[in-house]
């Protein structure tokens, strides 16, 4: 048994927990993209050189903790001391991972171990990050590949394999660093497998069709800014983003994006508030896609949905009945149009808190919901009305941006514009709004689709089909609207035809890895077979002889 000194527990344990954090650098705000290939090498060190399994895992957790504090650390002024907890359970997700760092990079590894560690490393990687993805752990907030935003060759490599691969990407090339470091015997693999992933990238990027191109759409998005909380917020939100929408009036355009929770209360129940709505659409030419953060009946079911369900999340209420919806809602000169979409998925604690019985004691220490929101039943996409007919919006709610499958099902459906509505007042003066932005750029190269990211207090942003930003992104201190002319584009790209291949691809090699490493291990727990026993002899002779 290996006994580690406790002054030495102690600060590898300190280690691993700031090593996890290292990563948080290459995401907005100081979005060090070219951090993130070398962001894991530290802490891969520290569990190749764990001298037990045990302490791996350890310091697997206590890095994945580590990570999730900081990625999430803007979450502290509503979560608390709550954000701990959470991130000690998510942190556990990092064990598997930590465990084939220390048994494929660990000691000597040769050249076939170290080759099979340029594989299976990443896609323990991407393991931990697809089980948090699920919403009821949060979503796939900082996931690695999202740092890759602003890069346009690791972009077309989404339009591929979505984040996910460009995650496998990233993991892999921190991999081979930690060879070059610490195996010299295993450069050789190390260097193939930078090469390899250099001309994977170029070849996407030489190769991959492009989206086509089909027209332009002149879309105005309007961000009314900070607005202190009071009990006539609600109206003061919505005649600043009244007064900034006029101000568009004599400009050519095809649609007007308000941001999330800009409308306080049900249309149905406010008609005044409907009515100035669409004097708005009459003054500037367009539809309005406006969001409603209010109580009021579920939307129905549009019919070309309502045959095929749609597996409903984790959280909140479930769709149908009364209760407090965020909802995208489109308006044009004769009202709104009676196209409706009631946010799907939720977000943990700030918009209801799981298991509200056991866990609803959050309210008195941050933030957290006092009422579960309801959710919505289906996704929805929108005719946009008049000259623009043909064009189809998906719209998404706040996190909604960050899952990558309903970008996806969207644009199979028909999409040609993703409208993402958000508010991220309450984290105003963190990383949090660039963070939220960011994940436009990923799901429009994803899809092939332009995205609009359309918030309250910023950071507001546009996207084209390939996810490059258009024009200027709209900061967190104006409060402005702002019209950008938006490439519409054809065709489907390998991720939305084939989805999360990279997924079932890494699935599988560790799959067989397991299995391998399994039947080997019963192998050697097999007892050898014991020799034959020699024959017995008796005290007056061999055996068998008669005796005298």
């Amino acid at each position: 048994m290996v006994t580690v000194p406790r002054r030495t527990r102690h600060w590898r344990a300190a280690a691993a927990a700031g090593a996890g954090a290292l990563p948080c650098l290459a995401f907005p705000a100081p979005a060090l993209w070219w951090w993130a290939y070398v962001a894991l090498v530290p802490w891969m060190l520290l569990l190749r050189s764990a001298p037990t399994g045990r302490r791996a895992a350890w310091e697997g957790w206590l890095g994945g903790a580590g990570f999730i504090v900081a990625v999430h650390h803007w979450l502290l002024p509503s979560l608390h001391v709550f954000l701990l907890p959470l991130a000690a359970l998510l942190g556990l997700l990092w064990i598997p991972w930590a465990l084939l760092v220390r048994e494929l990079l660990g000691g000597k590894p040769g050249p076939g171990r170290a080759g099979a560690a340029l594989v299976l490393v990443p896609a323990g990687w991407l393991l931990s990050e697809l089980a948090r993805s699920w919403q009821g752990l949060g979503g796939p907030w900082g996931l690695l590949g999202v740092s890759q935003w602003q890069v346009p060759p690791v972009l077309r490599l989404a339009s591929l394999g979505g984040v996910w691969l460009v995650s496998l990407l990233v993991v892999a090339v921190n991999c081979a660093v930690v060879l070059l470091i610490a195996v010299p015997r295993a450069r050789v693999p190390a260097v193939a497998g930078v090469a390899g992933c250099a001309v994977l990238t170029g070849a996407v990027w030489l190769w991959l069709p492009q989206p086509e191109g089909s027209a332009l759409l002149r879309v105005a998005v309007v961000q009314p800014g900070l607005v202190p909380d009071g009990p006539d917020s609600a109206e003061r939100r919505f005649a600043a983003g009244e007064r900034l929408t006029r101000t568009l009036a004599g400009q050519p355009m095809d649609l007007v994006v308000w941001g999330e929770s800009s409308v306080g209360a049900d249309l149905a129940a406010r008609p005044d508030l409907s009515r100035r709505l669409a004097a708005l659409s009459v003054e500037v030419g367009a539809p309005l896609l406006v969001n409603v953060d209010a109580r009021q009946p579920a939307a129905p079911r549009p019919a070309a949905t309502a045959a095929r369900e749609q597996p409903t999340a984790a959280g909140g209420g479930g769709g149908g009945g009364e209760g407090i919806f965020k909802s995208s809602v489109l308006v044009d000169p004769r009202g709104p149009t009676g196209d409706r979409y009631d946010k799907m998925r939720l977000v943990p604690f700030g918009e209801y808190v799981p298991a509200r019985s056991v866990l609803g004691w959050a309210t008195s220490v941050g933030r957290a919901a006092g009422e579960d929101r309801r959710r919505g039943a289906a996704p929805v996409l929108m005719d946009l009305p008049g000259g623009t007919a043909g064009v189809r919006i998906g719209p998404l709610v706040c996190f909604e941006s960050a899952f990558p499958d309903m970008s996806r099902r969207l644009v199979r459906d028909g999409a040609g514009l993703l409208v993402a509505q958000s508010a991220t007042s309450s984290f105003q003066d963190s990383w949090a709004p660039a963070q939220h932005a960011s994940l436009g750029a990923l799901r429009a190269a994803e899809t092939g689709r332009p995205v609009v990211h359309a918030t309250l207090t910023g950071v507001s942003s546009v996207y084209g089909p390939a996810g490059g930003r258009i024009g200027p992104p709209l900061p967190v201190s104006a409060s402005t609207a702002q019209v950008y002319e938006v490439p519409l584009a054809a065709g489907t790209t390998p991720y939305v035809r084939f989805g999360d291949w990279p997924v079932g691809v890494a699935l599988v090699l560790l799959a067989v890895y397991c299995t391998i490493e399994g039947t080997r291990s019963l192998r050697l727990r097999k007892p050898a077979p014991e020799p034959p026993a020699p024959p017995a002899r008796t005290a007056r002779g061999s055996a068998g002889r008669p005796g005298r």
